[in-house]
């Protein structure tokens, strides 16, 4: 085996341990919000702190979500996640906002340019979980594009630097 395709393989299996670590922390991210029992109306409070932060100094929250493949499979990604705007209407919430993503599995590693940006929407809602016993929780999803569910986004991982590209 040649140093070419040897690094190439090393590559790659550093990218299925960055998938491997990122489903781990998408689960765990996923049963803590399950046993805090969070409501929608407490998550779309977090999104509004994320817009209002956004639109006053560019800030950029880390965020983790499953996406379908064609196959079936749901892996997690990462991204990157700009809030512009919070929108309740009648019972639905809805979150516009910028996806950067930094990590998929065909890709590995993305670093956000100016043709990275994907602008998004989300909804949140409340959802029934039986597990053990029947207990309220919140979900957040893609609305425009099914195969992207469950998004974390986690509010003590900030940056501004992403405004830039924009």
């Amino acid at each position: 085996m040649d140093a070419t395709s040897l690094h190439a393989n090393y590559r790659l299996w550093q990218r299925f341990q960055r998938q491997e670590q990122l489903g781990r922390e998408h689960q765990a991210a996923l049963r803590k919000l399950a046993e805090t029992g969070a409501m929608a109306s407490r998550v779309t409070e977090a999104y509004r702190s994320m817009a209002d932060r956004g639109a006053k100094e560019g800030a950029s929250y880390r965020t983790l979500f499953q996406r379908r493949r064609d196959n079936g499979d749901n892996l997690a990604c990462e991204g990157w996640l700009f809030v512009r705007r919070v929108l309740a209407e009648g019972g639905t919430t809805r979150i516009r906002a910028t996806l950067f993503e930094t990590f998929t599995l065909e890709e590995g590693e993305i670093t956000p340019s100016t043709e990275s940006p994907t602008k998004i929407t989300l909804d949140i809602y409340d959802e029934l979980l039986v597990q053990k016993s029947m207990t309220l929780g919140c979900r957040t999803d893609r609305h425009d594009d099914e195969r992207d569910t469950r998004f974390i986004t986690f509010l003590d991982s900030v940056r501004g630097d992403l405004h830039q590209y924009l």
